[in-house]
């Protein structure tokens, strides 16, 4: 079967992350990962194409190139030798040059007749033994007797046969190498170190390998996908994997201005399309030397030298110019265009409207009205607005910039409906695009959510105030009315007194004193002119608080089997568990806080849903009562 090295991103997270982060604890690596750890390393690579071809026998040639790449003598081998190390290996041989190192270094020696059979398959010992060379170990250091015992012994004690199921003279293939040298990076050397460490890598704390670190240092750019970009040096995009927004795709997706990274080793190209407009702020430390500038309220890391200088005193930008910024993977910003050479729009709701204190590009203070807003993309943006503008909480807005000019103007009520797929795919036949934006709003709050949270959710007229489509028909934008909960509070309500008082005057006026716990924090609030008719029970708080705007009973299901993201009630129904659930045990009449491993066997359970799956309910609220 053919074997690709495989790249990982993260699922948009609301970071930009390139690569997962090290190994779990207690999870080995995947024969994928591995490979991509030592493609990283330029240790092994597939062909042209990526093919690792790991069933193949591995040569003697074959495996003292990845000897000398997994050396300190990696970064000094050249590319050419004039020297025939052996007669069968003249300097015209493609291995010449890395036999002539390995020799040098002391990883491999010839046979007794003075060749080295480069084409000769390797037998494990005889893998083994060139291997343990690079720990610092010399053959004197092994007793006398069978050849290859001692080196075979370290083998096996080291750990370096994880993996590997072959006995001494067995044949390796391209795989067993791949696992041999995986398992030499963290094997301790003679001297006591890491066998990394040595190359100049770190392992993390728990002594893992960091794939993030290794990848990362393989990256080249970035760079913009304009003019000749596609002539990168040694790079062969024919071949390459794409990603675009942490999506794989094809090369024809990349579009004009993207944010380019590639890995030559990895043979994968990742482009970024964020970007963000507005008038420059603040630069810091400085105008002289900036490293972050503020745009639309929100401050950005400079991450290469070009926009640096574009940024700077020296370039052609300053405090109070208007900007569109290109944000890399990380979220900094990789190139600074002028807003005239695109057209930028960003929706969301309205959280406050506001005056606030700028500086022009001379330099003088003045203030304004502005305009803050929660984004589709979930991020905070702030854009000053004419001193005449209505704007108010809880509004849906798309503000655009076109050259110097900030245009805010309401969003139309423009719904989509149907049932989204059980793999959030899409809404009834309309597919989500790769990089969809969703946002759920309550009042003037909002929360970005992803497809994948509205898994089964049935999505009505009413529950959509904006949906988008791009122009392959896609929704690339989803504006939400507080379907799915996630931004309400969910506790118990321990104590409801709710009385009408008569009055001086002879009417009558309502209070009502309400204490609650919400994740073993207690809170009580006294509501007057009204009441929120609630009894004592697991309750949806929404609001501050401190001042909760309304509650409303949660509904019960016992629960018969409980799971980590479903339980199984004891009508059959699947409920989905709300990530952030809240768990209690009940004792005496007592509610206390706990967690969902301490109450999976030798209790009671009931769950707690704010609505049914299919309208984006989920578990919130878990009591455990002990089992007599």
């Amino acid at each position: 079967m053919k074997k690709r090295i495989l790249t990982a991103l993260l699922s948009l997270t609301l970071c930009l992350s390139l690569l997962p982060g090290a190994l779990a604890a207690g999870r080995s690596a995947t024969l994928e990962e591995k490979a991509q750890v030592l493609a990283a390393l330029e240790i092994m690579a597939g062909d042209e194409n990526g093919d690792l071809r790991l069933s193949e026998p591995v040569t003697r040639a074959q495996f003292t190139k990845m000897l000398v790449a997994a050396s300190p003598y990696r970064d000094s081998v050249s590319a050419t030798t004039r020297v025939s190390p052996y007669p069968d290996v003249p300097y015209t041989h493609w291995a010449a040059p890395y036999v002539e190192t390995a020799v040098k270094g002391g990883y491999v020696n010839g046979f007794l007749d003075g060749t080295f059979h480069p084409e000769e398959k390797i037998s494990l010992v005889m893998g083994v033994t060139m291997a343990v060379r690079l720990l610092g170990y010399s053959d004197s250091d092994f007793p006398a007797g069978v050849w290859g015992s001692g080196q075979l012994d370290l083998y096996h004690s080291q750990g370096l046969d994880e993996g590997i199921t072959l006995t001494r003279e067995d044949m390796m293939t391209r795989q067993d190498a791949l696992l041999l040298f995986y398992n030499l990076l963290t094997a301790k050397t003679k001297q006591g170190a890491a066998l990394l460490t040595t190359l100049g890598h770190s392992l993390t704390l728990s002594g893992e390998i960091d794939r993030v670190a290794l990848v990362n240092s393989t990256l080249k750019g970035p760079i913009l996908a304009a003019g000749d970009w596609q002539s990168l040096p040694g790079f062969d995009l024919t071949t390459a994997t794409v990603y675009r927004g942490g999506q794989e795709t094809s090369l024809a997706a990349i579009q004009e201005k993207d944010v380019l990274y590639w890995s030559v080793p990895l043979r994968t190209l990742w482009a970024y399309s964020s970007k963000v407009s507005g008038q420059i702020q603040a630069l810091s430390p400085s105008a002289t030397s900036p490293t972050a500038v503020t745009v639309a309220g929100k401050s950005y890391s400079i991450e290469t030298a070009d926009a640096a200088y574009t940024l700077s005193a020296l370039g052609s930008y300053q405090v109070g110019d208007m900007v569109t910024l290109l944000l890399g993977r990380t979220g900094a910003v990789a190139a600074v265009l002028s807003p005239h050479e695109v057209s930028t729009s960003v929706c969301g709701v309205v959280t406050s409207l506001t005056d606030n204190t700028y500086s022009d590009v001379d330099g003088n203070r003045y203030t304004a009205k502005t305009l803050t807003l929660t984004a589709t993309d979930g991020g905070s943006r702030s854009y000053p607005v004419e001193s005449n503008a209505n704007w108010k909480a809880g509004d849906l807005v798309r503000v655009t910039l076109s050259g110097n000019q900030i245009q805010v103007t309401r969003l139309p009520h423009a719904p989509v409906t149907g049932r989204v797929a059980a793999d959030g795919s899409r809404v009834g036949d309309v597919p989500f695009s790769r990089e969809a934006e969703i946002l759920d709003v309550s009042g003037n709050n909002a929360l970005r959510i992803y497809p994948a949270r509205l898994a089964g959710v049935l999505l009505e007229e009413k529950d959509v105030s904006y949906a988008r489509k791009n122009t392959a028909g896609e929704i690339d934008l989803l504006i939400l009315k507080d379907l799915t909960g996630d931004m309400l509070s969910y506790g118990i309500l321990t104590d409801s007194q709710e009385q009408e008082l008569p009055s001086l005057t002879g009417f009558h006026s309502l209070m009502g004193t309400y204490t609650y716990d919400v994740k073993g924090i207690s809170y009580t609030y006294v509501l007057r002119d009204s009441l929120f008719n609630q009894e004592e029970g697991p309750v949806s708080i929404a609001g501050s608080l401190l001042a909760p705007t309304h509650m409303r009973k949660l509904t019960a299901a016992k629960l018969t089997d409980l799971e980590p993201l479903a339980a199984r009630a004891e009508n059959g129904a699947t409920l989905p568990v709300w990530e952030d659930v809240v768990v209690y045990e009940r004792i005496r009449g007592e509610y206390l806080l706990t967690s969902l491993e301490r109450v999976r066997a030798g209790y009671t359970l009931t769950g707690y849903y704010d609505a049914t799956p299919e309208r984006g309910g989920q578990l919130r609220i878990i009591v455990a009562i002990p089992k007599s």
